[in-house]
């Protein structure tokens, strides 16, 4: 027999769009089986009601028959050959008659009963689930509409206990009416075709015994489609008993707050979220849709839609947390131009955690691997490796990227050991273990002690007004890149790049494990003689390093995005300290390593006036002085730059 459809029980949970829609199919079935049901018992009705009028057909013919001899004919003389005749038919007559009157009660019983009997009971156990389907749903959307409006910042712990209560409650609700209504349409696809075979069967034992007297045909069909309805209905008992079994907490949002298990290896993620909508230009609304990833999209699919749609291509993107609206668990994707992308609300910290580890994953395009479980895996392993100890620190590959290690003038050329021979530093020659990191921008000690500034008053957080810096206007080169910072720690040594990707490792992996997503975006303006952090909404610098304390300056040889610098600062006690900084970028690592090697060659060649010319005959300018920053930079590390043109990175 051929295989029948079903719903698949474990997936009434988790009431996903992909299985509303199959949902629909079901319940289209099922209004088409009704109606051809009613259309079916008004023409068994129409048969039954013919037999009926046969039978008192056949009765009043009898009586018809016998009344003959009860006529007075005037000419009735020698009637007795046809009255004898006719009371004889008039016996068969009765005799059909009640052949006739047998074959209209089996009719009634196993013809028109059954067919009621699958519309009345099965049919309207379907409707009246649909209908108490659709009511847990419209209970648990409210119950969820209102537990995403919680307050973050006033939170009380016993509304929130209420309200996840209630959430639970209409959530177990929904659960129970959605199971019990997958068995009735999965059970309907094998009633439907007992209940169209079962009256026919009785409609021809009836023509069968009534006209041939011959004995009950075997159901043998109805029979194995009954019996396979039997072991579909005992086997959906008891999958309905083990999922109604779980424990209480899958019902409860957040029940897990304090320490969840977060899956940090995801590269596909699916699940109901709430979506930012602007109605106005201060109005909002928030929209509980389904989301999925697939490959390197995000896709939104409402409920009653066939299919999802794109909502946001993942690749090279950024997503951190956010606090928005006073809710709770949201967070924020943008775009690899730094534009300020969609923003979206998950129901518990999981899931936000989860959301944002998995887009992570995906905008690092580990997807198009051969293996991207396992390399999201090792990646996590890599992090997991950063906040314990090391003893040992693998070779990184050479660096195609115009980032170099600026020498010292101490150093002789033929003091200097052959690249091949160096071998590769261990990590705590590099950091010291247990190194705090900083994941606020916080300047250097001395930023606050005005030396070589005279007498200006500095802003005791680190912000500074544009005109204390009239240097940037005198710059041959300025150029700005938007960044955000990722945090910074203090290093033990500058005489190799390695320092700064392993502080690239350390930084990264202590966001991934304490859960840091947020992130602080700047403007980074790189001129001839300093490098500048920028509020972009205020204008106002943020931090300032001079071009000369820059030692070490590298991008990140795989995630060209990642940009990093160290800073070497004299201290009170006539030491000089040394941090490291690590930045995000919109894909521009290279060139703001280009830009800072660049203004560090600038700075060597104003002492000498006809190197300085030559420098400015070499490379593009601007119509105002100004250094073009060139598209195609050179893949040698000397920072020689490249003969074509290029367009001015955009601010």
């Amino acid at each position: 027999m051929p295989a029948v459809d079903k719903l698949l029980l474990e997936e009434a949970l988790q009431d996903s769009p992909q299985t509303r829609s199959l949902l629909s199919v079901f319940e289209e079935d099922a209004g088409t089986l009704t109606d051809y049901t009613n259309q079916l018992l008004q023409a068994m009705q129409r048969v039954y009601g013919a037999q009926n009028e046969m039978c008192l057909a056949t009765q009043q013919l009898s009586k018809q028959l016998l009344a003959y001899e009860k006529q007075n004919f005037a000419l009735g003389k020698g009637d007795e050959e046809v009255i004898s005749t006719l009371h004889y038919f008039s016996k068969v007559v009765d005799e059909l008659n009640v052949l006739h009157t047998e074959l209209a009660k089996q009719l009634a019983d196993t013809m028109v009963l059954p067919i009621i009997q699958f519309r009345e009971k099965d049919l309207t156990e379907v409707s009246t689930l649909k209908d108490l389907f659709g009511l847990a749903s419209n209970e648990h959307d409210l119950s969820m509409a209102k537990y995403s409006r919680l307050p973050k910042r006033k939170e009380n712990e016993k509304v929130k206990a209420e309200v996840g209560k209630e959430v639970a409650a209409a959530r177990r609700k929904q659960h129970l009416s959605a199971l019990q209504y997958y068995c009735a349409l999965n059970a309907l696809q094998y009633r439907k075709r007992v209940a169209m075979m079962e009256p026919m069967m009785g409609f021809a034992h009836g023509q069968v015994r009534a006209l041939l007297q011959g004995g009950r045909p075997k159901p043998v069909l109805a029979h194995c489609i009954q019996v396979e309805l039997e072991a579909e209905a005992e086997k959906m008992r008891v999958s309905q008993q083990e999922l109604l079994s779980v424990d209480e907490t899958v019902y409860t949002p957040d029940f897990d707050v304090a320490a969840p298990e977060i899956n940090r290896n995801l590269i596909q993620k699916a699940g109901y979220l709430n979506l930012r909508n602007k109605t106005g230009l201060v109005t909002t609304t928030w929209e509980r849709l389904y989301f999925f990833t697939q490959g390197g999209n995000l896709m939104c699919q409402p409920r009653g839609a066939v299919a999802g749609g794109l909502i946001q291509d993942l690749d090279n993107c950024s997503v951190m947390a956010v606090d928005c609206e006073d809710r709770r668990y949201c967070f924020q994707i943008t775009t690899p131009n730094g534009k300020s992308g969609i923003i979206l609300q998950a129901e518990s910290r999981k899931e936000n955690e989860e959301w944002i580890c998995a887009i992570n994953n995906i905008s690092r395009q580990i997807y198009l691997t051969d293996n991207p479980e396992a390399v999201a895996i090792k990646l996590n392993q890599t992090a997991l490796q950063a906040v314990t100890p090391i003893t040992s620190f693998g070779k990184k590959q050479d660096s195609s990227c115009p980032s170099q290690t600026v020498k010292n003038a101490e150093v002789e050329n033929d003091k200097i050991v052959p690249k091949a021979t160096v071998s590769a530093p261990e990590a705590e020659e590099l950091i010291a273990p247990g190194t705090p990191i900083q994941f606020d921008i916080v300047l250097p000690a001395t930023e606050f002690l005005d030396q070589n500034r005279g007498s200006r008053r500095t802003n005791p957080f680190g912000e500074t007004e544009d005109d204390s810096f009239p240097e940037a206007e005198d710059s041959l080169l300025q150029q700005m890149f938007i960044v955000r910072f990722l945090g910074s720690m203090a290093v033990k040594t500058d005489s190799t790049t390695e320092v700064i990707y392993e502080a690239m490792r350390q930084v990264l992996a202590a966001r991934a494990i304490h859960n840091i997503f947020r992130m602080t975006e700047s403007h980074l303006m790189v001129t001839s003689q300093t490098l500048r952090l920028i509020d972009p909404q205020t204008q106002v610098s943020r931090a300032n390093f001079e071009l000369t304390s820059v030692t070490q300056f590298a991008a990140h040889q795989e995630n060209k995005r990642l940009v990093g610098f160290v800073v070497r600062t004299p201290e009170s006690t006539g030491e000089q300290s040394l941090s490291t900084y690590i930045f995000e970028s919109n894909s521009e690592g290279e060139k703001i390593c280009y830009a800072i090697n660049l203004g560090k060659e600038i700075i060597e060649v104003q002492k000498d006036p006809e190197a300085l010319a030559q420098l400015m005959l070499s490379i593009p300018l601007t119509n105002d002085g100004k250094y073009v920053l060139l598209n195609d930079q050179p893949d040698d590390s000397d920072g020689s730059p490249s003969e074509h043109r290029g367009a001015e990175s955009e601010a």
